[in-house]
């Protein structure tokens, strides 16, 4: 695993959580920074860039990874423009999935901070796992993910606020987690979604902020794999957006566009299943994470013996660590004591394009995907961010 020529590593480098310089959660503050929120950090260095623009919109287009750009171009000639001109890396975080981005980008704090760290995770002093893209008010979304939202600051800010995604998303448990303080407008589709981000843009004199999200390259990727046909289409269909809102900005204006991880195509061959290996059933008594993130609750005292199971079966495909050694790394940023019993006792990180199935006790769908994320190699961590303005 290493680097090719200059800074941009391989895809499958494995990075560590100072990689880089922009992050994610960094790209909410600096917008409000240039919008002119009191107390608004910019970490991107957008303001001096920006000046004069008083209405921004944010699109994450699922799945776009950084390293998916080239790949997309062929058929997304919008896209791949924008990609040779304004277009820099940014890190998404760790785990590499969709509900820990959404949430990084809304809040614009590390994973340990807001708490959604996984796209399944335990319930502290129960035996249930979360699915946070199937969350509705259980737990409560305010006390799960207690710091405020960009969105929420921006409007005590007197900045009009908007969040276009999917009709079903209005009002979940992910949704209030990542975005409350946001009107929400709901759009399925990129016509859709570039009507309702636009026309929300237009809406007002005065400063506003509009956060777009679009899931279809993700979802073709998952099923299909990155750079099948159908995933071509979903690139097409994506430009398509693209070039409808970069048509459609209003002078004053900026669309910034990033995404909250990339894919990998995970061979047959490189599938471990832990539902039908009993070396890697003994002694665990809940796995939540995913397939390339695994989180083992393990059974009073067998820590230890898990670890070790684990780490003799998978060998040099994954790394097997205890909780604190992860934490330390400092992946997640600081963690608090309520949120540790998020993460399991031990957590499984795969390497290359290596996953841990569980085929009998998650969605049926889950074992027979193509393409994964979650880990922390380059082509899952790293996103673009285009930075357009009207």
């Amino acid at each position: 695993m290493t680097a090719v020529a200059g800074d941009v590593p391989a895809p499958l480098a494995i990075l560590g959580p100072q990689h880089g310089g922009g992050r994610l959660a960094d790209v909410l503050p600096s917008a409000l920074a240039v919008l002119g929120v009191p107390g608004s950090a910019d970490p991107l260095g957008l303001v001096p860039a920006l000046a004069g623009v008083r209405r921004i919109a944010v699109l994450l287009v699922d799945g776009l990874g950084w390293y998916q750009l080239p790949t997309a171009a062929p058929y997304a000639p919008t896209l791949a423009g924008l990609a040779a001109t304004v277009a820099r890396p940014l890190i998404a975080g760790f785990p590499s999935t969709t509900p820990t981005s959404l949430v990084s980008l809304g809040t614009g704090v590390a994973p340990g901070a807001h708490g959604v760290l996984g796209f399944t995770v335990r319930v502290p002093g129960t035996d249930r796992v979360l699915t946070h893209t199937d969350w509705a008010a259980d737990p409560s979304p305010l006390q799960w993910q207690p710091v405020p939202t960009q969105l929420e600051r921006a409007r005590a800010a007197g900045v009009t606020t908007t969040v276009v995604s999917r009709p079903e998303f209005g009002g979940s448990g992910l949704t209030v987690a990542a975005n409350r303080g946001g009107d929400f407008r709901g759009a399925a589709g990129g016509d859709a979604v570039a009507d309702a981000m636009l026309a929300a843009l237009a809406t007002g004199p005065g400063p506003t902020l509009v956060s777009g999200y679009h899931a279809d390259l993700d979802r073709y990727g998952h099923v299909y794999g990155v750079d099948s046909e159908p995933w071509r289409v979903a690139a097409a269909e994506v430009d398509a957006l693209l070039a409808r809102l970069v048509d459609g900005l209003p002078p004053d204006a900026a669309l910034l566009v990033t995404a909250d991880h990339g894919q990998l195509d995970i061979p047959a061959a490189h599938r471990f299943d832990l539902d039908t290996d009993p070396r890697l059933r003994a002694g665990v008594r809940l796995v939540a994470g995913e397939a390339r993130v695994r989180y083992l609750h393990t059974e009073p005292g067998a820590t230890e013996d898990v670890l070790a199971a684990w780490s003799a079966v998978l060998g040099a495909t994954a790394r097997v660590r205890t909780r604190d050694e992860v934490v330390a790394t400092g992946w997640f940023g600081p963690v608090p004591e309520e949120h540790l019993g998020r993460v399991g006792d031990v957590v499984v990180t795969c390497n290359d394009t290596y996953a841990v199935m569980a085929s009998r006790t998650e969605r049926p769908m889950a074992s027979k995907l193509v393409a994964y994320h979650g880990s922390d190699t380059a082509a899952e961590l790293t996103v673009p961010l285009l930075v357009v303005r009207g």
